[in-house]
């Protein structure tokens, strides 16, 4: 079994992507990005725009994620939303004081684009924090995962978000361990007194299932039945991002998907990605990407 400890891990740094002017630019949506160390303690809390995956060679570790207790055992690949504020309060490394820990930081936008997930999803919305089965994953495959990353190849990159969806979705269908069930509960507009949170998770959820539809801040707000004001400075405050480039990303996600499926004409693309006009999804994907959509086609058909 490879050593997460070893040489191996130690390789230049990622090459960086066309599309990472846009994460440098807006903290809510982190990096992709894995990484091995030893375990900390973290003296404050902190949060990020990831759904983080933490992994333990030995031990133990003990979090606050807001202020629930929650234990991460070793070898299980724990996951959880980790835009609600989180620290380690404890750690146990293991019998022999070797343990390693290996993070792996799955940008929230890649992870609310990813298809047939279900209950995974709203889980992770949910503030639950879970623990994949035992055999899901192990440090071979981490230790691969590490070096494609280290590696910055864009292709090799695409197929190691490929093969963390495909152990979602597999995880989505043999289930999990729940180390803290769920607590963020779906808002109605009738709902009075619920949490900045929970009013943040309604509306993020009304906007994926209508992206490809007109999204007024308006129709946004109505949906937890608030102010459109208080509704858009609400979801800046909790999201560290504006609800207008939430939907932006989350259309420039959706696009670039599409792109790759081949299927569709780029004008369909972008109206089924919810863009106005053609010249708009133009000028709004080479911000993100560095690129126009038709030269990313080009260059995934003819690599």
């Amino acid at each position: 079994m490879p050593n997460p400890s070893s040489p191996q891990l130690k390789a230049a740094p990622p090459v960086p992507r066309p599309d990472r002017q846009f994460y440098a630019k807006t903290a809510a949506f982190g990096r992709f990005g894995i990484r091995w160390f030893d375990p900390q303690m973290m003296e404050r809390e902190h949060f990020h725009g990831h759904i983080e995956m933490n992994w333990l060679t030995a031990g133990s570790m003990d979090y606050l994620v807001d202020g629930k207790p929650v234990e991460v055992p070793a070898r299980r690949l724990v996951l959880f939303w980790a835009g609600i504020p989180h620290r380690t309060t404890g750690i146990d490394r293991g019998p022999n004081g070797d343990s390693r820990q290996c993070n792996v930081y799955l940008p929230l936008d890649s992870f609310l684009h990813m298809p047939k997930l279900g209950r995974l999803t709203e889980t992770m919305m949910g503030g639950g924090v879970i623990a994949l089965p035992l055999d899901s994953i192990g440090d071979e495959t981490l230790v691969r995962w590490y070096n494609d990353y280290r590696r910055g190849d864009a292709e090799r990159g695409d197929i190691l978000r490929s093969e963390i969806g495909l152990m979602l979705r597999r995880a989505s269908v043999d289930g999990w361990d729940e180390l803290l069930s769920p607590w963020i509960e779906a808002v109605q507009p009738a709902t009075r007194g619920a949490t900045p949170l929970r009013y943040v998770v309604a509306m993020i959820r009304h906007i994926l299932e209508n992206l490809s539809e007109p999204l007024r801040a308006e129709d946004i707000a109505k949906v937890v039945g608030l102010h459109p004001n208080y509704a858009l400075n609400l979801f800046t405050a909790v999201m560290n991002v504006s609800i207008h480039r939430f939907v932006l990303r989350m259309r420039l996600i959706r696009a670039r998907a599409l792109l790759f499926e081949g299927s569709l004409s780029i004008e369909n693309v972008a109206f089924q990605s919810g863009f106005a006009s053609l010249s708009q999804f133009y000028h709004q994907f080479g911000n993100a990407y560095g690129i126009t959509p038709r030269q990313l086609r080009s260059q995934h058909f003819h690599q």
